[in-house]
């Protein structure tokens, strides 16, 4: 029986320690997909707050169909989606401080700025896709979760989470292709003084 399965049967008997070390596990993941959703900090912690507000309300009617994560980032979607539908003015730009506020663990200082670089730019073009196609790359990509598990959490068939990703890669090609080639443009053509570029 794996950690989180012990951890599980001890918490759905209100041992509170168990539940701690639960919280402690998946605390993290969590607190990132809904930061990265909503796009700040505060509203992230209370979403979060919520989510494992619900998780323990409701641990015994888990049945153990899916993995207890599946579940978990289930009830974070839900909980997003309601705070969405409360507060539709109030998401912010997720592009905000939260990449500057990630660590780079890269070696080199021009490798890692181009990987950061290159990931900032990734994460705003996914910012900007619909909310379908968002809420399956945060979860799949930066997640982790596999195809079946994704699809479980979004309610959906597994293979309209795959239509999701093969349309999203092809629309950050496209996007990140014309950056770049702006870019390059930007670089190499001369501008005369005064003129926007």
């Amino acid at each position: 029986m794996s950690q989180v399965k012990k951890l599980l049967k001890r918490a759905r008997k209100a041992d509170t320690n168990a539940a701690s070390q639960l919280l402690t596990v998946y605390y993290e993941d969590i607190y990132s997909y809904l930061r990265r959703l909503c796009g700040s900090q505060t509203d992230a912690e209370d979403l979060t707050q919520q989510t494992f507000l619900k998780v323990w309300s409701s641990l015994d009617r888990f049945k153990g169909r899916s993995r207890f994560s599946t579940w978990l980032y289930r009830i974070a979607y839900n909980c997003y989606i309601d705070w969405r539908r409360k507060n539709p003015g109030n998401v912010q730009s997720n592009t905000d401080q939260w990449w500057h506020e990630c660590t780079d663990n890269n070696p080199g200082p021009v490798e890692g700025f181009a990987r950061h670089q290159l990931s900032r730019q990734l994460y705003e073009a996914v910012d900007r896709l619909d909310e379908d196609k968002k809420q399956t790359v945060h979860l799949h990509y930066y997640q982790g979760l596999s195809l079946r598990e994704t699809a479980k959490v979004l309610g959906v068939a597994t293979s309209t989470v795959k239509y999701r990703l093969r349309e999203v890669l092809r629309i950050l090609r496209i996007r990140i292709d014309a950056e770049a080639n702006e870019f390059d443009l930007r670089q190499t053509i001369p501008v005369a003084k005064g003129e926007p570029i």
